[in-house]
């Protein structure tokens, strides 16, 4: 197995993070120093107060650990901002199950594109209900309100969500 260490350039470091998560390569852990305002949200778990899409996805393939904060005066010229290594250790199994990955990353996406909606009303933009009558109902079913909220919800619910929307 493979060790990934870098000192990603923050402006690509999301994209770069991803695609060696998603090409399942035979990777033990990925160590990375990144700006601490996106460490805390790859390492955030779901549901935490600096969620995010990113941070499903993350929790989908690792588990993601803080190893130290870097302070801007450890480097010379000193940055604007603070930086974090994080590592994120490579599970054997995905964290949940779902028959279509592709559907329930969609799902999240959507629901975090704009935090500020109820779920339904975020979910109701994208091409995948047919209206939001359906949403409600899917939530209704998995036992969940339909005021929440996208960023309190597990990743065992999105992936619920999407393996009912399958089944439709």
């Amino acid at each position: 197995h493979a060790k990934i260490v870098a000192n990603l350039p923050y402006y690509i470091t999301t994209p770069i993070i991803m695609k060696l998560l998603e090409e399942n390569l035979n990777i033990e852990s990925i160590t990375v120093m990144i700006q601490k305002e996106v460490a805390d949200r790859l390492i955030e778990v779901p549901g935490g107060k600096n969620t995010g899409a990113i941070t499903y996805s993350v929790y989908y393939y690792a588990t993601a650990e803080e190893v130290i904060l870097v302070e801007p005066n450890s480097f010379i010229p000193e940055p604007a901002v603070e930086s974090k290594v994080i590592k994120l250790n490579i599970r054997k199994e995905k964290a949940v199950k779902t028959g279509n990955e592709n559907l329930m990353f969609k799902i999240i996406k959507y629901a975090f594109m704009q935090r500020r909606k109820t779920l339904v009303n975020a979910l109701e933009k994208s091409d995948i209900f047919s209206n939001k009558k359906e949403i409600v109902e899917i939530l209704e079913k998995l036992g969940l309100n339909d005021k929440i909220r996208g960023e309190a919800l597990s990743l065992e619910d999105y992936a619920n969500i999407s393996n009912f929307v399958t089944k439709m």
